[in-house]
């Protein structure tokens, strides 16, 4: 058995009605994660606050590698005003967090939605205004612990959404 470098490997490349909306994310390597996490998996756009850490920040350069060219993204400045526009476009908002409504991720049906925004909440507050949310999905866990980081929550749900497109 041989280990194949990147030169070595072809991916199957695909796009999905997949946008991500990151609500005030704070951290410069979990903007630049994203990126490199949503690329991987085919996501459409990624819609980034205003306030969040820049594009030419060192770290999020880094975490990124060369991926921030390859998807399509944009900042806005108003959260709602975003949400209501997206809605307006026909897209599902799902909120990846924990909820008394929460829908564990593996029976949530992500076929019967068109076109999906995931909405990433900030690290410390989570999702802004839950209320504007259509669902709200979680990611069952079986330690002590009752989060994980925002950017490996979007890792298992971009691969529980392309698994359930996918078959």
């Amino acid at each position: 058995m041989k280990q194949l470098s990147h030169y070595e490997t072809t991916n199957k490349q695909q796009q999905f009605p997949i946008t991500i909306v990151c609500d005030a994310i704070r951290t410069p390597e979990n903007i630049g994660m994203c990126f490199r996490v949503a690329e991987s998996f085919g996501v459409s756009k990624i819609f980034i606050h205003e306030d969040s850490p820049k594009l030419e920040n060192r770290k999020v350069l880094k975490t990124a590698r060369n991926t921030i060219n390859e998807i399509e993204h944009e900042f806005y400045e108003d959260f709602n005003d975003l949400i209501f526009n997206l809605k307006d476009d026909g897209n599902t908002i799902i909120g990846i967090e924990i909820t008394d409504k929460s829908i564990k991720i593996q029976d949530f049906n992500f076929k019967n939605h068109h076109k999906i925004v995931l909405l990433l909440g900030s690290e410390r507050n989570g999702i802004e205004d839950i209320s504007l949310v259509d669902k709200t999905i979680a990611i069952p866990m079986y330690g002590r612990n009752s989060s994980m980081n925002v950017i490996h929550s979007l890792a298992i749900t971009l691969y529980e959404i392309t698994n359930q497109i996918n078959s």
